[in-house]
């Protein structure tokens, strides 16, 4: 695809799942029946529109942009043994995406990308989102999937790789040490073949942002955890670390702009319950 000097980036939609994102005219079953969000689905719905109707024009400044759903963009059978799913019907939740997607891939001048995300949600080899990227018209990798294992990407002359997974913790006191070891591991992968190192390093699966900066002979280099669009789940309630947190909903928008590359999140949490 051609020149963008913006690159937005959201993931883990979990669209399918009664906490994921829905759209508020629900969804179409095979069977003929319909799905209707919950009262907490429309207010993710609302941020939702807010992210991509306020926050993108601003932080883009208006200019043309790429999107990069960066995994988990549905939520298939889910863990074994999950009734969270409002279908296990994946096409029902396949029609669900595209129907939200479709209009991130109309708006993406900059192209359109799409990552794999977890086998549990996606299918083995995320044969379903493979199937989604080929039915949105996601950019396709070189050996011709249009769901890939990652991305890189050059946002202005800024490079930017991006993978769903990352490590993660039971305790928030090492949140960011995941975060930090994998951008010196891009680094010492780099300098071992002497390649290119990335300016941005993007990875997910977490449900919780985190960003680590570190200065390099080109700056600022990043290291960042996007947030979700997913509600808390019963598993959720088991982890430690997520049982104790609210949801983190959002997305980044990476922009190079007056010769800097920066990284610009946009997050909300739900507040807690009132106190009885």
């Amino acid at each position: 695809m051609g020149h963008t000097n913006n690159l937005v980036i959201v993931s883990d939609l979990h669209i399918g799942c009664t906490m994921g994102l829905c759209h508020p005219d629900g969804a179409r079953l095979d069977d003929g029946g319909t799905y209707l969000p919950s009262p907490l689905q429309l207010i993710v719905w609302e941020w939702w529109r807010e992210f991509w109707d306020t926050f993108v024009p601003d932080a883009t400044k208006g200019e043309g942009f790429a999107v990069l759903v960066n995994g988990d963009a549905i939520d298939g059978k889910g863990i074994k043994g999950s009734t969270h799913q409002w279908s296990h019907n994946l096409g029902d939740q396949c029609r669900m995406a595209q129907t939200i997607l479709q209009p991130l891939v109309d708006a993406a001048k900059g192209g359109f990308y799409l990552v794999r995300g977890t086998e549990a949600h996606v299918g083995a080899s995320a044969v379903e989102e493979e199937r989604l990227g080929m039915a949105l018209g996601a950019v396709p990798n070189r050996i011709g999937q249009y769901a890939r294992y990652d991305l890189w990407k050059r946002v202005g002359p800024s490079l930017v790789h991006a993978l769903h997974h990352i490590g993660t913790t039971g305790s928030s006191a090492y949140e960011i040490t995941a975060v930090g070891k994998e951008l010196v591991e891009e680094f010492v992968e780099a300098g071992r073949w002497e390649r290119p190192f990335p300016d941005v390093v993007v990875r997910s699966h977490r449900h919780r942002h985190s960003e680590a900066v570190f200065p390099s002979a080109h700056g600022r280099t990043y290291s960042v955890v996007t947030p979700a669009w997913q509600l808390k789940p019963a598993f959720a309630f088991k982890v430690p670390g997520a049982r104790l947190s609210e949801p983190q909903i959002g997305g980044i928008v990476i922009r190079h702009a007056h010769g800097e590359t920066f990284v610009r999140p946009w997050i909300k949490s739900l507040e807690r319950e009132e106190p009885e």
